[in-house]
């Protein structure tokens, strides 16, 4: 039987993009409402820190494939510089 923090990892990790960031901009602003318990509190805290590095991921995904591509584009380029 998994965990509850595992199984909520892997739903996490099912998440788009925008999907965790919205999420993640609600987790915010309960927690900036304040009114909540002490629990409640760190539950959120813990939830926004799981999307925050959802988020990351998918950043990061999407900058190593621009500079993949950047980097195929300049060697395309120095190809046709070489004819």
């Amino acid at each position: 039987m998994t965990s509850e923090v595992e199984q909520s990892a892997a739903v996490s990790e099912a998440l788009g993009y925008e999907q965790a960031r919205d999420e993640l901009i609600e987790v915010v602003r309960r927690l900036e409402a304040g009114g909540t318990t002490l629990e409640e509190s760190l539950a959120l805290w813990e939830r926004g820190e799981e999307l925050a590095k959802v988020c990351r991921r998918w950043l990061d995904g999407a900058r190593a494939r621009l500079d993949a591509a950047l980097a195929e584009e300049a060697e395309a380029a120095d190809g046709d510089e070489d004819r």
